[in-house]
Parts: C-alpha cells; structure tokens; sequence
C-alpha cells in the first residue's frame, strides 16, 4: 500500500472532536484517494521547516518507500519575522526546502512541494489579501530549481476565498460568534484555520491538483471524489441583519451602551483589529456604524461579552466607530471609540553604534521606532539573530550574547507593528579585535568550540 505523507504546520494538521470545529485539510485528503492509499498525516502546530528536519524528518526517511508520496507544506509560521523561534529567512526557508526534496528523493519517493493556504483577510476594496508575504513564491522557485511537482495551494486557496467573497468566506474558517459551536461557546476569531467544510474543500482542491500534476504517478486519486460538488456555505448572520440603520436613529432605548474593552480609546492598531468588550445582561446582539454606514455585528455570549473583527481590512487613518446593542425590548444606548488605523510601517531608526562606527565584541544596538511598534527583528545575511521589545517611549535596545568576529558587517532592522512589519533598514558595523588567523587567536582556540549550538543563541547553526 503506498503512502501520501503531509508534514506541514496546523493548517493541514489532524484534529481530535474536541477540537472541533477547527480540522486541517490533511485529515480529509483520504476521502479522495484510490483504494490501496493511505494518508499519514505528520503536519503538526507550530512546526516549521527548520523544526522537523531537526526533529522528525530521519523518522520519516526511515519509513517512506519508493512510490510514496511526501507533501511539505511550509511557508505560514516561518514568516513569521516576530516570533526568533519560527522565522525563517527567505535564503533559509529555500535552503531547506532543497535538503527535504534531496532526502525524500534519495529514498526513492516523489516529493511534493504545497504552497501555503491563504487567510481570510480583505482589503478595503472587497479583494482578497495576499498575507504570504513572498514565501508561497519561494516554494515555486524551488519546485522551478529542482523539478519537483509543485500544488500551488496558495493561489487555488486565494481564488476560493476571493469566490466566497467577505460574507461567506469566514464560513469556512474557525472564525465564530459566541454560541455558535458547543466547543467555544466564547466564540473565535482566527482567520487562518480551517473548520470541518473549509478543510475538507482545501483537501479537494489539493487533491485535484495532485490528479492533474506532472511528475506525480497517477493512480493515487479517484476521479468520481472530485465530481462531488462543494458544500457552499450560508452567508454570514452579520450581514442579514435587517435594516441594521435603524439602531442609530431610534429614539427609545434600554438598558445600557455596550463597553469596549479593546483596543484603548485612541490607540494605533492594525487593519485587522480585533475589537472586544461586555454588555448589559439582556443583550443578545452587537452592531457597529462608521459614518452612519452598517460595518457588522455579533453575537453576544451568555456570560455576557463580545467578540468582533471586521471581514474587510480598515483603511489606513483615524476611524470613530458606534456599538449598539440589541434586546428583545429594544435597542442600547449608542457607545463610540476613535482609533487611528496604521497599514505601514517605517524602518527603524539606529542610533548606536553608528553607522560605520567602530565597535568591540559586544556592540549593543539600541534606536527609535514610531508608537505603536512592539518589537525590532535584527538580521544578518537575512537571518534573525535577536529580536527586541520596545519600551513605552519608543526606544530599543539588544545585545547579542555571543561574541563577534573582528572585521565589518551589514546588519538588517526591521520594526514589526500588529501583523504587518517595515522594509529592512541596513546598518554597517566595523569591529574592533584580534583577526582569527593571528597567532593569538589560534593558539587560544585551537582545541575548544567557542559555543555550542544547544545555547537559546541564534541563528541556528546546523549542528542538534
């Protein structure tokens, strides 16, 4: 019986009931294929690249076998440039990628290169937002570098979403309101995770571009699953409120307005701000209004809060936005936060070392970033090698805790703001210090590591 093996993240990865709604596509993947093919599932949350071929992947070269097939779905969490942990620079992430079609093809199976799935985020204009931040191309590059079978699962996921369109998409996704689901009766919103419907139509679209591939042997795909239409999903219940309007104008209202409890009143927030609070015992509904015009609404759970999050990304600039709630014997007071909306962000500015500035073994960088940014990722040669939080002024600092060879070096800063980060600002550094072909140095260092790979320190360096 010959195997169809997915290694990825929690996208793909399979799910218990308990967590249902929430499923990977994986887990539906057998359901079109022949007789005599089996699914083994491998995908895991929060694995990258960089994580299983350290972890995990000699298992799998011990049990793969010529004619099985090997997905690699990689390229959600290692964009991730805020998280040291799961970055993965573009040259890495490619590097990578090489070392996974090499093994598997060394043991004679086939593998197969996924590019990410798409979220579901919208711009301003209704379209469907591209958030692969460059990496789904890096997999095609690959696949183009070493001829291997390419699904371009990003593009086929993007046209899904952009034919659902913002009031149905979010059916297909772990994005609920409260009472929705007896597993989260808080509700959630997550749009990057699939639900049961959404999962099982990705594992359609992966298997019908498995069916048309070259270089893939043909046989592992039944024809009579793919003939089965979709499951088209029921518009949103925010957007078949009827005549919503008319909360803003009615005279006569109850109890009390509802209360916001995120973002703070006046913050700088991200265009796909999630917005939270309570109400008064009694409401079962929330709408909100910009400039008189009806954006959405939620449920409210029994214990009496919210949840809500805009399908449509807000636009850039300052944005005042009314909550009203609803009961059955009429509707709150109106409630209102102003917020300005950033969409870009500016490179940080480095102030120490400056730039081309001579330095020891331990240059301690520190600079500015505009409010609002949380953290600084610092690169060299497009891999992070130290993150830093910024303080409540704007200010930041980080000091590598290993020391650095004598000679110049180019370093990349990037600011990371909500789910979007800067263009990288380059900083040049001279250090100051006894070059390693000098007698000193060798004579010190000949039998000793200076350190080892198993230190928190990065980048990581090739050696578990």
């Amino acid at each position: 019986m010959s195997k169809v093996c997915i290694v990825g993240n929690s996208v793909a990865a399979p799910r218990t009931p308990e967590e249902a709604p929430l499923a990977g596509w994986g887990q539906y993947l057998q359901e079109f294929l022949t007789p005599y093919h089996e699914v083994r599932n491998y995908a895991r949350d929060a694995m990258t690249a960089r994580g299983y071929f350290t972890e995990r992947f000699v298992s799998l070269l011990n049990l793969i076998e010529p004619g099985d097939l090997v997905l690699f779905n990689w390229g959600l969490v290692e964009q991730r440039v805020d998280n040291p942990q799961r970055y993965h620079g573009p040259r890495e992430f490619k590097e990578f990628l090489h070392l996974y079609v090499q093994g598997v093809r060394g043991e004679g199976a086939t593998p197969v290169l996924v590019t990410q799935t798409a979220r579901c985020s919208f711009l301003p204009t209704g379209h469907v937002m591209d958030t692969g931040d460059g990496y789904p191309q890096l997999v095609r590059e690959v696949a183009a570098e070493t001829g291997t079978p390419l699904i371009d699962l990003h593009e086929l996921t993007l046209r899904l979403v952009q034919d659902l369109g913002p009031q149905y998409a979010r059916r297909y996704f772990r994005w609920l309101d409260p009472g929705e689901h007896p597993n989260l009766p808080e509700g959630v919103i997550d749009a990057s995770h699939f639900n049961e419907v959404g999962a099982r139509e990705v594992a359609r679209l992966v298997a019908g571009a498995l069916a048309g591939a070259t270089g893939i042997p043909q046989g592992f795909i039944d024809p009579q699953s793919l003939a089965v239409g979709p499951e088209f999903p029921p518009p949103l219940d925010e957007f078949t409120v009827d005549k919503p309007e008319f909360a803003l104008h009615e005279e006569f209202r109850v109890g009390a307005a509802p209360g916001f409890k995120a973002p703070a009143s006046g913050a700088i927030v991200g265009a796909m701000q999630k917005f939270t609070g309570t109400v008064a015992p009694g409401t079962t509904y929330v709408l909100f209004f910009e400039n008189g015009m009806y954006l959405g609404g939620t449920r409210v759970s029994d214990s009496g809060t919210w949840a809500w999050r805009r399908v449509l990304n807000w636009p850039g600039g300052p944005h005042l936005v009314h909550a009203v709630g609803f009961t059955e014997q009429g509707v709150t007071p109106v409630a209102e936060l102003a917020f300005t909306v950033r969409d870009w962000v500016e490179p940080p500015v480095v102030t120490g070392p400056r730039e081309g500035a001579w330095t020891g073994p331990r240059p301690r960088f520190s600079g500015t970033v505009e409010p609002g940014v949380s953290k600084v990722a610092v690169l060299e040669n497009g891999r992070m090698i130290a993150i830093a939080p910024v303080e409540k002024d704007g200010t930041w600092k980080v000091t590598h805790p290993h020391d650095w060879r004598p000679g110049t070096h180019v370093l990349e800063f990037v600011a990371v703001f909500s789910a979007i980060h800067s263009a990288p600002a380059q900083h040049t550094i001279r250090v100051h210090g006894i070059p390693e072909d000098n007698w000193i140095s060798r004579s010190a260092l000949a039998s000793r590591e200076p350190c080892s790979d198993k230190c928190d320190h990065l980048p990581f360096g090739g050696r578990w």
